[in-house]
């Protein structure tokens, strides 16, 4: 014998026809399918449903946890911003995908200035994932512009505050580098937990 657990939601405006499985009226039901079920349809046009085999039961929702509730409450009180870093624009010839819990946020190109951005907004209370993909963008790959260790395209996370036209990491949480003499593609994961 099957059997079917639905779960007691507020009630909703009608919106037309109740509906009953096995005698007992179900509301917040969604994406269930039934064998075998003869269906009929009373003189105010609620939907009864005969389905043998599935026994119906209403239980009521639980309550949302202490933990549940402070995480729905979070916000994140600082700010987190993503600065890039290096030596001689263009060396290490690295482009860096960066993603925040799974979204793209941005393409960091070796060739770029300096980028400055505030992504608080992809951040959620607590835990985020941070991941980081580069990958290898040679111009001439016969000839590359550097092999050099010297030269580095560093990607920084960090809690700042900005003042004016200026930027402060105050703490800097992640940290990604690449080299001219790294050769490899990358993939990099952090946890970055905010505040």
């Amino acid at each position: 014998m099957r059997v079917l657990v639905m779960m007691m939601v507020l009630a909703l405006p009608a919106l037309g026809a109740d509906v009953f499985i096995n005698g007992v009226q179900v509301e917040g039901l969604a994406n269930q399918q039934f064998e075998k079920v003869t269906v009929k349809f009373d003189e105010r046009g609620n939907i009864w449903i005969e389905a043998p085999g599935y026994n119906v039961k209403r239980v009521s929702p639980a309550p949302p946890t202490n933990a549940a509730t402070a995480r729905e409450d979070a916000v994140i009180s600082k700010r987190y911003f993503l600065v890039t870093e290096q030596n001689v624009a263009g060396m290490t010839e690295y482009n860096i995908d960066v993603f925040v819990n799974s979204k793209f946020i941005r393409t960091v190109r070796s060739s770029e200035d300096q980028i400055v951005s505030d992504i608080t907004k992809h951040l959620k209370p607590g835990k985020n994932n941070v991941m980081f993909a580069a990958k290898k963008a040679y111009a001439d790959k016969d000839t590359p512009k550097s092999l050099s260790r010297t030269h580095f395209l560093r990607v920084i996370i960090g809690e700042g505050v900005m003042s004016a036209d200026q930027v402060v990491i105050e703490n800097p949480v992640v940290k990604f580098e690449r080299t001219a003499a790294d050769q490899n593609d990358v993939v990099q994961e952090f946890t970055l937990t905010t505040h």
